[in-house]
């Protein structure tokens, strides 16, 4: 069946408005039915039970003031003012008083109830052929009624719960402690369910970064299976990466003794030409494997610290300022970061060195984010990329000899290395057009 554009356009946007957190859609869709509850039985309450009351209690009442009037009409004199006075008094607790001379009040405070008003109104319009006025604001517990008779104007006093049912207040009161208390419960019982999945998520999170992600398995029993789920597949995952460390470093052992036996025979060799190249292969033999290494192995196994971002880049730089390039280092003093040293320095040295092969001058600068995290940028004067080849730049083994000119050492894994090491931190490494004519690349860390 096929939606009409009315009702999916209503529901795209009651989606927008939707709160977006597990908490707050928790809330609404406890608290929300049970407002909605209490709304209606209050509603029903004063509708079917509270005015009914109040309509027969302000009947009740306009007839006794109707027979008080009455009364006074057939029998004006002062005795027998008393005698009606005394009477209702006792019967209907009414206080009646003639005012001589006095003239009907002009007008009267507003009420809060105003059905009660409405009702007494029509009541006593009913009953009375005179004109009459009332207020049942003036005084908190009693009700003012006052009727033009001949020579001035009878006043009677008589009892609010004459006029409306005074408990009504009681129930709205009892609902409203209701409402809250069981509101409260549910915030508490909603929070303390959802922090489970927050732990779960933040767990989850430094795991992916690297961080000791350690923690209890708590909550409902579906939050429980959810974590316990996480905690075997991360055991797994360390146990795979591990056996992946034991079988590198083997295969690093195992590669490097031939190669330490090569160099050793080519050190006590005759100096020639051709050991003079044989050493050169050898050289680029034993970098490509540190470099292959280094790309499997990821610096899986190394702790998050805390570290100073100027200093780790004046570190870097003078790397590649022995080697020869022009450096100029504008890193705010105080930047820290919670990353994994060696592995950020490894990201960092591939791309200043990597900028310093291909041009001249190369700018290296750290700055905050406003979100709390920083920004590394590496800028060059080089060749530079074209922007469609971006992405392929970060391709493992991957070569643009035809935009840059590669060292003799390059393997194809710097941009790579550099870009696995920042989304192992939960950041990313992306390329741009640098103001100084070449390659811009960015390195963007989580706070």
């Amino acid at each position: 069946m096929r939606l009409t554009p009315w009702p999916r356009w209503f529901w795209r946007m009651l989606k927008r408005r939707a709160p977006a957190t597990l908490f707050a859609r928790s809330l609404m869709i406890i608290v929300l039915p049970v407002a909605i509850m209490q709304i209606g039985v209050t509603w029903a309450f004063f509708d079917a039970h509270w005015q009914t009351v109040n309509s027969r209690l302000t009947e009740g009442l306009a007839g006794d003031v109707a027979m008080a009037v009455r009364a006074y009409d057939d029998d004006p004199t002062p005795a027998g003012l008393a005698r009606l006075s005394g009477r209702f008094q006792q019967s209907a607790d009414l206080s009646i008083a003639f005012q001589d001379g006095a003239e009907l009040p002009g007008g009267k405070r507003p009420s809060l109830f105003v059905a009660v008003d409405r009702s007494l109104q029509k009541a006593l319009a009913e009953r009375l052929d005179a004109p009459f006025w009332f207020d049942a604001e003036r005084f908190p517990h009693y009700v003012d009624v006052r009727v033009k008779v001949k020579g001035g104007t009878l006043r009677i006093i008589a009892p609010k719960d004459r006029v409306f049912a005074t408990q009504g207040h009681i129930f709205i009161l009892w609902l409203t402690v209701a409402t809250v208390l069981l509101t409260s419960v549910s915030i508490l019982f909603i929070r303390n369910q959802v922090r489970s999945i927050e732990r779960l998520a933040d767990a989850a999170e430094a795991f992916g970064k690297g961080a000791d992600s350690s923690f209890r398995p708590h909550g409902a029993r579906e939050v429980r299976r959810a974590a316990q789920a996480f905690i075997a597949m991360k055991l797994r995952i360390q146990r795979y990466v591990d056996q992946r460390t034991a079988l590198l470093a083997s295969v690093s052992h195992d590669l490097r003794t031939p190669l330490t036996r090569l160099k050793l025979e080519l050190a006590l060799a005759t100096p020639t030409k051709r050991t003079a190249a044989m050493k050169a292969d050898l050289a680029e033999m034993e970098h490509m494997i540190d470099e292959y290494l280094a790309f499997a192995r990821g610096e899986g196994g190394e702790h998050v610290e805390s570290i100073d971002l100027k200093r780790l880049i004046l570190e870097v730089s003078e790397g590649a300022i022995r080697a020869g390039a022009q450096v100029r280092v504008a890193a705010q003093s105080g930047l820290t970061a919670s990353v994994r040293p060696n592995a950020l320095k490894r990201a960092l040295v591939n791309l200043v060195m990597n900028a310093a092969v291909h041009g001249e001058h190369v700018e290296v600068a750290a700055h905050a984010t406003p979100s709390g995290g920083v920004e590394i940028l590496v800028d060059d004067d080089g060749p530079g990329i074209p922007p469609d080849r971006f992405e392929e730049a970060f391709t493992p083994f991957g070569r643009l000899d035809e935009a840059r000119n590669q060292n003799a050492k390059g393997v194809g894994l710097g941009l790579a290395i550099a870009r696995d090491v920042a989304r192992g931190h939960g950041g990313e490494v992306t390329l741009g057009q640098s103001p100084l004519g070449g390659l811009r690349a960015v390195v963007r860390l989580p706070g």
